[in-house]
Order: C-alpha cells, then sequence, then structure tokens
C-alpha cells in the first residue's frame, strides 16, 4: 500500500518504512504524529483519490531527526565588469519515518 502526501507544498509517494527528507518541520526528534493532508492511497487492486484530500485518512510518521541539507554556492559574475556576487545557502531539512498508512 502507498499513498501521496503534501507537506511544505511539495507532493510524496510513501510507503511504510520509508525514509523522507521534507522541508523543516516544527517538531522535535523522536515525536510521532499524523499527516493528515493525504491525496491519494492506493495498491495493486484499489485507488482512492481525494478532493483535494481523503477524508480521515492519515499517515502516522516518525520523527528521526532535524538536519541541514549540503551547502550550495551562489556565485554570479560579469565578466570584464569587476562585477562578483558570492552567496551560500543551506536548507533546514526534517528527516522522517513512515509507521502506517491509515485509510478512512
Amino acid at each position: 500500500m502507498f499513498a501521496v502526501i503534501r507537506t511544505g507544498g511539495k507532493q510524496y509517494k510513501v510507503q511504510k518504512d520509508d525514509k523522507i527528507e521534507v522541508g523543516k518541520l516544527d517538531v522535535e526528534a523522536g515525536k510521532t504524529f499524523d499527516m493528515e493532508e493525504v491525496l491519494f492511497i492506493g495498491n495493486d487492486k484499489t485507488s482512492t483519490i481525494g478532493a483535494p484530500f481523503i477524508a480521515g485518512a492519515k499517515v502516522v510518521v516518525e520523527v528521526l531527526a532535524q538536519k541541514r541539507a549540503p551547502k550550495i554556492i551562489v556565485f554570479k559574475k560579469k565578466r570584464r565588469q569587476n562585477y562578483r556576487r558570492k552567496k551560500g545557502h543551506r536548507q533546514d531539512l526534517t528527516l522522517l519515518q513512515i509507521k502506517e498508512i491509515k485509510a478512512a
């Protein structure tokens, strides 16, 4: 069984025991919570599509860690103009493990 969930404006296809990295959530590491924005639940034989969400469906997730992505370097240059700008960015991430998918 798999589900499509939405968090942080992005959609993720998840199954039981999957580990995914999503944008930062304000939950401490080690906590378990329910994600209720379930867009789709399916398996080999049946599927349920939400409009936009499936009423009563939940995905139980556990927060494994709060971490940061590798640094991305943004470098701008205009040749022969002595124009150079260097900036860096690290995205905050939350590592989740899918514990259970509960259909309505």
